[in-house]
């Protein structure tokens, strides 16, 4: 069970990365920001919560969108106290 849980894990933290990113630097609502990715609000909503498992084609969408490389969406945010995905 330790394996789930750190899937789990590091679901919610890519997830919070992207909301955190998504508010920084486009602004725009989770349903504008699902649109410009091509996927549905509900699909988005379940990323930035950690609930779905995104593809490598779903994360690749989603830093192009955000304007960022892909590594940035599992980068620290640089908040002291805040994981980053590589610990």
């Amino acid at each position: 069970m330790p394996c789930m849980t750190a899937n789990t894990s590091l679901r919610n933290r890519f997830g919070a990365r992207v909301r955190e990113l998504r508010k920084a630097t486009t602004g725009l609502s989770q349903e504008a920001f699902a649109d410009k990715c091509g996927f549905v609000r509900s699909y988005m909503g379940k990323i930035e919560t950690g609930k779905a498992n995104p593809s490598l084609d779903s994360i690749q969408t989603i830093a192009d969108a955000l304007g960022v490389p892909v590594k940035t969406l599992f980068e620290d945010d640089g908040a002291e106290g805040t994981p980053s995905i590589q610990d």
